[in-house]
């Protein structure tokens, strides 16, 4: 934290003798200054602590903004022009298979950012190789937000899916992308992740060839907060 962060935003009451160090914080800024979202809003609201209302101000060191409270959310003063936030990103190396015919989490694929802002975006990527044991089987990809699934066909007569498709072969893999701008609407940690299923009866694999273990490959997943 810089010489200006504040873990607290506290309250003074009559009479109270202020020390050296909380007068100085007022008056080398106008505007509490907070590490992240996270430590600006422990801020406000505990035991001595300022209670957080409408036209609170804050400046975030880790993403250089000024935010203010409109009542029910923080949004973004400045900088005023559109642009990438923060980014978060996440790297697997290893690789993943399943066996289940509905959708469950691929481990390591995962990653999570605090909005600055509930009326920001949130880009997301995902990229790596999938590849199915059956040439004549395939395997499906869910892109969720928490626990709601995003980016999602409409069209496959209830087996909707952020991304399916069959393997060339039992031997080889297909790399596959994923990418969708979503709109969380909220301050509160996020968590975007990956799911797989198989279709048919194959095993899927996810970083590597279904049928031969020598020719793994990476999983990224990365999230970038835009402001509209």
């Amino acid at each position: 934290m810089g010489a200006n962060a504040q873990t607290t935003v506290p309250t003074f009451t009559a009479g109270q003798v202020l020390t050296a160090d909380q007068q100085n914080q007022s008056a080398r800024t106008g505007v509490p200054v907070f590490a992240d979202s996270s430590a600006r809003d422990a801020a406000f609201g505990g035991a001595g602590e300022k209670t957080l209302a409408e036209g609170q101000l804050a400046y975030l060191e880790d993403s250089n903004i000024v935010q203010y409270y409109d009542g029910s959310s923080w949004a973004t003063v400045g900088p005023s022009t559109s642009g990438v936030i923060q980014v978060k990103s996440t790297l697997k190396t290893d690789t993943f298979q399943t066996t289940s015919s509905t959708f469950v989490d691929v481990t390591g694929v995962s990653v999570s950012i605090t909005p600055t802002s509930a009326s920001n975006l949130v880009f997301v990527i995902v990229t790596g190789n999938l590849a199915c044991n059956s040439a004549s089987d395939a395997g499906r990809l869910n892109l969720v937000r928490d626990s709601t699934a995003i980016a999602q066909s409409t069209g496959g007569g209830g087996a909707n899916q952020s991304l399916g498709f069959f393997t060339a072969s039992a031997t080889s893999g297909d790399p596959f992308a994923i990418s969708v701008l979503d709109s969380p609407a909220t301050t509160s940690a996020t968590t975007y992740k990956l799911q797989a299923a198989r279709l048919g009866s194959s095993t899927v694999s996810i970083g590597r060839y279904a049928a031969d273990a020598n020719y793994p490959s990476v999983t990224t997943i990365t999230v970038m907060e835009v402001t509209p």
